[in-house]
């Protein structure tokens, strides 16, 4: 099914709400969704897919730009127990005082106030730390006889989803369990034109 976007007039609703849904998923290009639905042969989660690998790619083009502007974001709950100040940054003041990318700094600070992340990623844990968490998940298994590369592939599963936990960027979204926070991350680079990147965070809590 060809999905064209020269004309909305010959568009039936339902492939305006499509690629109307795509867009506000990704903040991709009008024609970078056609091209994924295109692609996809209009079918709605591999096009998501292709434009989700797209993100990826233009995050990954733009990593080695600096951030040098941005803005803190705070946030207290409403029970004045948690409070929360994350650093957002990005390229320019332009983008800094964008709608868009305000709103993705309060996202952040309500995920963190609910999830609590020690680190940002898993390569800021301190060696000590991951080789505790090793040695605890090893003495759950116990002396099995499983195969040492069996044991080997329960382990590093289970430290991956420990990671998962404690790491902000790889933590589903609290919106959006199917999303981690380094994709929703991905998402706002594409949608923004820019390297955005999260600096420092800390949550206080009673």
């Amino acid at each position: 099914t060809a999905f064209g976007l020269k004309n909305k007039s010959t568009m039936s609703g339902s492939h305006i709400t499509i690629i109307k849904e795509l867009r506000e998923a990704t903040g991709a290009s009008l024609n970078d969704i056609k091209e994924a639905l295109l692609e996809s042969g209009g079918d709605t989660n591999k096009a998501l897919s292709i434009l989700k690998i797209k993100g990826q790619a233009m995050a990954q083009k733009k990593s080695a730009r600096e951030a040098k502007e941005g803005i803190i974001a705070a946030y207290v709950h409403s029970n004045r127990k948690i409070g929360v100040l994350v650093e957002l940054r990005c390229e320019t003041d332009f983008v800094a005082r964008n709608s868009e990318f305000q709103k993705l700094a309060k996202e952040l600070a309500l995920q963190i106030a609910a999830t609590d992340p020690r680190y940002l990623k898993a390569e800021d844990i301190p060696d000590e730390i991951k080789a505790e968490e090793r040695k605890i998940f090893e003495a759950t298994l116990g002396d099995t006889n499983k195969p040492t590369a069996m044991r080997n592939e329960i382990i590093e599963g289970k430290l991956n989803k420990r990671w998962s936990e404690i790491c902000l960027l790889k933590q589903s979204y609290i919106r959006n369990e199917d999303m981690t926070i380094e994709e929703l991350m991905n998402e706002y680079t594409a949608k923004l034109g820019e390297k955005i990147e999260i600096g420092r965070f800390v949550r206080f809590a009673l």
